[in-house]
């Protein structure tokens, strides 16, 4: 079974940070970033919309997507508000110096509080998902190697909070590579779940960190994970009680 996105909100969006150059929001799911499917806004589409009601612009607004997060991913997304924010933004994460951590609660149990997974994912055609190929022997023309690092924060009723830090930037990376491990994303019914989570899947974009494209300075932007997570239920590592 997949997730789809039949009805993405239309609620004002929760904007973190904005000037001339950049637009930093607070994404909720179920939202494409752009490209949503027919009579359905995308992410895009909304922050033009609230840049022309705000500013009174006539015609068309500017907007430029340099990162995207899945549909059903939720947390703090960067878009441009000038082509020349946008080319050097896509050139930070194109050498990745663009530090981005997830928050996601996982089924348990883990291998490891912490470590790192390695994986070589390909795209299934058939399927319309990722995979981690079998043998890396024999790996598909188009595989290509995912890494990321993860530390367990916190674990409840058998699932377990963790962070995760991209080391590479493939399609999907997070949601195969923890399903592949026996580990699947909560509700992510694509990727392994049998969990039903109100809202999206619980994969959050927590913490985004940049250089600003024109002030020559680093800034840092975080987002609380969405309520229907319910965190306060969870026993964090290191409590007493």
């Amino acid at each position: 079974m997949s997730n789809s996105p039949k009805s993405a909100p239309r609620v004002p969006l929760k904007v973190l940070y904005e000037d001339n150059h950049l637009l930093v929001i607070d994404k909720p799911a179920p939202l494409a970033t752009m490209g949503a499917e027919a009579g359905q806004p995308s992410l895009a589409d909304l922050a033009k919309d609230y840049l022309r009601v705000k500013y009174n612009k006539p015609g068309n607004v500017y907007v430029g997507v340099v990162s995207r997060l899945d549909a059903f991913v939720t947390g703090v997304i960067v878009l441009a508000r000038t082509s020349k924010a946008a080319a050097r933004l896509t050139d930070q994460f194109r050498r990745r110096s663009v530090e981005k951590t997830y928050w996601a609660i996982v089924a348990d149990p883990l291998p490891d509080q912490a470590g790192k997974l390695e994986h070589h994912v390909f795209k299934n055609d058939a399927r319309h998902r990722m995979e981690v190929a079998a043998c890396r022997d024999q790996l598909p023309a188009d595989a290509k190697l995912a890494r990321l690092g993860y530390r367990l924060i916190a674990s409840h009723q058998h699932r377990s909070l963790v962070e995760v830090k991209l080391e590479t930037g493939r399609k999907h990376q997070i949601r195969v590579q923890f399903e592949s491990i026996g580990c699947p994303i909560l509700g992510d019914r694509k990727y392994g779940s049998e969990v039903a989570f109100k809202q999206g899947i619980a994969l959050h974009s927590r913490f985004l960190s940049i250089d600003h494209p024109t002030k020559q300075k680093r800034i840092e932007f975080e987002s609380e994970p969405p309520s229907v997570w319910r965190i306060e239920k969870f026993s964090f590592c290191g409590d007493d009680s």
